[in-house]
């Protein structure tokens, strides 16, 4: 396998997020997110980690581009830190907005196509102190006004859009399982969230329209290839149900204007009932869904609530206990091929190493079997008639991983996070010679 294998026009990239690589958390004028917050509350993230300094991106940036730039990258998928260019959900932050001004002029220097992402998980604190965050009915409002900020401010440079990454984590870790900022434990409130983030995405890709007339903006969600433990009628039933709330949830209204069926009777359960309108503005046009794959799940039947349960499978595992399962890849980007026949980009692939820092190198060959195997699975798709036009690894270098803090290194360049020096990981000299071929 060569780079050209793949179409001419198929974009090799990576990806990161504000709150993971940024650091300056208080600089410039940003205000608190609610992973600020989180971070600095005990017992909520591994070994007492916070983002307050991470890769310290933000007065590295530079460095970073040009490391991209010595791999031989084509493109680059980041995110805006809402609170840094609204602190306070709304109120502009002129400061904020010129770190990404210089940023994306950097990439652009350095022919680098950048992908920006407008929401990866660090929602500002005043907004989730006023009303809840993500289940006061005006975010959708909030949303869409700091989306036409950062739209007017970039837009004129930066084609390619994410509204949200990865809503099913922003409802379900954050609302019911308590593991991500802000930290509830309310089912009902994981519904009401999904669905306000989704109807903020469709508010945002209409005001989008508007502002950015030659772009091209989408949705990203993460998905898992989801499969019975068993043959037996209730595992297999079980898994169709976490299959819609997993992967269709946050497609299906978007691309259909509709929610699968299982997600309506939860709604019924819990005796949520939304306006007609706002499947009509969620299901606003997009260009493309982005996704983000990292393993499958493995469901049986439970007696118990919520009817499921995770079975651990037999393939080889990843350092964060995800199985590695490339074959899944192929079949999710044919399914939604099959299912929405839309434009797709991988914006999230790649895996936790047992990474070791030795004389300057870090040897994971483990990480380049990962991304070969991957890179197979995305050809074929390609082969097998999937519009798919590019692979963002995750990630560029070792950062802040939720509530695992820095226990879980995904970079291809290392982080030595003391002294903040990077060094280029064999996956990375690996990437870069692939990108030659």
């Amino acid at each position: 396998m060569k780079r050209s294998d793949f179409p001419k026009d198929f974009l090799f990239g990576v990806a990161t997020a504000a709150y993971q690589i940024e650091g300056a958390w208080n600089e410039d004028g940003k205000g608190p997110s609610i992973w600020d917050v989180f971070s600095h509350t005990p017992g909520k993230i591994l070994n007492g980690d916070t983002g307050d300094v991470a890769c310290d991106h933000y007065h590295r940036y530079k460095e970073d581009v040009e490391l991209m730039k010595r791999i031989g990258l084509d493109a680059y998928r980041f995110s805006i830190s809402w609170p840094r260019v609204m602190p306070d959900g709304k109120t502009k932050n002129e400061k904020g907005m010129d770190f990404y001004q210089r940023l994306v002029d950097e990439l652009l220097k350095n022919d680098i196509v950048p992908f920006i992402t407008l929401y990866h998980w660090d929602l500002p604190q005043v907004l989730y102190e006023k009303n809840g965050g993500w289940i006061d009915p005006d975010i959708p409002n909030y949303f869409e006004e700091y989306s036409a900020y950062v739209f007017e401010k970039l837009g004129d440079r930066v084609k390619h859009w994410i509204t949200l990454n990865e809503p099913w984590c922003v409802a379900f870790l954050g609302y019911y399982m308590g593991i991500h900022a802000p930290g509830h434990k309310d089912l009902r409130e994981a519904l009401i969230a999904a669905h306000n983030l989704l109807l903020s995405h469709g508010r945002a890709v209409r005001v989008f329209r508007e502002i950015v007339k030659d772009g091209f903006i989408g949705i990203t969600n993460v998905v898992s290839k989801v499969e019975p433990a068993s043959d037996d009628e209730k595992d297999v039933r079980a898994s169709k149900m976490v299959d819609d709330i997993v992967n269709w949830f946050f497609h299906d209204p978007v691309a259909r204007g509709e929610y699968p069926e299982s997600i309506k009777e939860l709604f019924e359960k819990f005796d949520l009932d939304f306006a007609e309108e706002d499947l009509n503005t969620i299901s606003q046009p997009v260009d493309f869904f982005g996704v983000n794959y990292y393993t499958r799940q493995l469901i049986a039947y439970s007696s118990e609530f919520p009817g499921y349960k995770n079975v651990e499978g037999d393939l080889p595992k990843a350092e964060m206990g995800w199985e590695i399962y490339p074959k899944g890849l192929y079949d999710m980007l044919m399914e939604l091929h099959r299912r929405y026949n839309k434009t797709l980009y991988i914006t999230e692939n790649g895996m936790a190493g047992p990474d070791v820092l030795v004389d300057g190198e870090v040897h994971d060959d483990y990480r380049i079997d990962y991304l070969k195997k991957h890179f197979e699975s995305a050809l074929k798709a390609i082969k097998d008639g999937v519009n798919l036009k590019g692979y963002f690894i995750w990630s560029l270098m070792d950062n802040f991983e939720w509530s695992y803090g820095y226990s879980k290194r995904f970079g291809i360049v290392y982080v030595d996070y003391k002294t903040q020096k990077r060094y280029l990981k064999d996956s990375a000299k690996w990437l870069m010679e692939f990108l030659k071929s």
